[in-house]
């Protein structure tokens, strides 16, 4: 395939509808666009999100810390619709001065502690309730590697292939070739790391898998830009194994559906405040 080649300007100007599906929401600035206060709730924990990958992976936590009984982690999760540009609301920016989903208040605290970026948020709820994360020094340093691999390996996969593969403007060989081939070695890194390992740190369940799964296991379970067959999924075998494993959990299948506002709609939970909210939603489905 014969692109065009594109010269750089000397100085490069924003023009508004840069960024195919994207475009109404991106800008090169920060700051709120306009004053709207967050809701709270009756919980010490308000999560303000949406279902994406990085949203997902602090819901599931949530959702493991209360089955293991831990109550102190009960929480309310508000919708915040990218799309509309909700995450530039001053309320929100105030938690978030990056204007990305999701964000974190903990309430319980004075204080009230704000938290932003995913792998902050799941440090600090597993820290804070002592658990998915391992107590020894040399599992903790095991979970914190993997936990920023994702952190540094993602945004190749979503802003990268992801945004090429599924939603460019349109499509070009050369940045979906070299997406694929970094997120085909990403995804034998991880093949290689489980092929005798139940989960990432080994015999234990933890922050790394929550972190990792709904970006790679959704993936090559076929949920995520509906690449499986493209990037040949079912050659990574353990993987597949490990992202299979974790789909069955319960907490993992109500985690997915806070903040969801796609899909069939016994698989979406707007807002989540109380566990009898799952209740209504299979009520719902049957």
């Amino acid at each position: 395939m014969t692109e065009t080649t594109y010269i750089p300007p000397k100085v490069w100007q924003w023009q508004a509808g840069n960024g195919g599906k994207f475009a109404n929401i991106n800008r090169p600035v920060a700051g709120p666009t306009h004053d709207k206060e967050l809701p709270v709730g009756k919980h010490p924990l308000q999560l303000y999100s949406l279902a994406t990958p990085n949203g997902v992976k602090v819901t599931i936590l949530l959702e493991e810390l209360l089955a293991a009984g831990i109550s102190a982690a009960e929480y309310d999760a508000w919708l915040i619709n990218i799309m509309e540009g909700d995450q530039f609301g001053s309320g929100f920016v105030a938690v978030n001065p990056n204007s990305k989903i999701p964000a974190l208040m903990d309430h319980s605290v004075n204080p009230p502690q704000r938290l932003f970026e995913s792998g902050s948020i799941l440090m600090y709820l597993a820290e804070k309730f002592n658990a998915f994360i391992p107590a020894d020094a040399a599992g903790r340093a095991e979970c914190f590697n993997w936990l920023f691999w994702q952190m540094g390996s993602a945004p190749i996969l979503g802003g990268g292939f992801g945004h090429f593969y599924a939603y460019a403007p349109e499509k070009y060989q050369y940045p979906i070739d070299r997406y694929t081939m970094e997120i085909k070695r990403q995804l034998d890194v991880l093949n290689r790391h489980l092929a005798d390992k139940e989960f990432i740190c080994g015999d234990e369940y933890s922050i790394a898998d929550m972190a990792i799964w709904p970006w790679y296991g959704v993936l090559v379970r076929g949920g995520l830009y509906d690449a499986a067959e493209f990037i040949e999924a079912h050659t990574y075998t353990h993987v597949l194994r490990w992202a299979n494993t974790i789909a069955e959990r319960p907490a993992v299948q109500r985690g997915r559906m806070v903040n969801r506002t796609w899909g069939e709609p016994h698989e979406q939970l707007h807002e989540r405040h109380d566990a009898s909210d799952f209740l209504l939603k299979t009520a719902d489905k049957v």
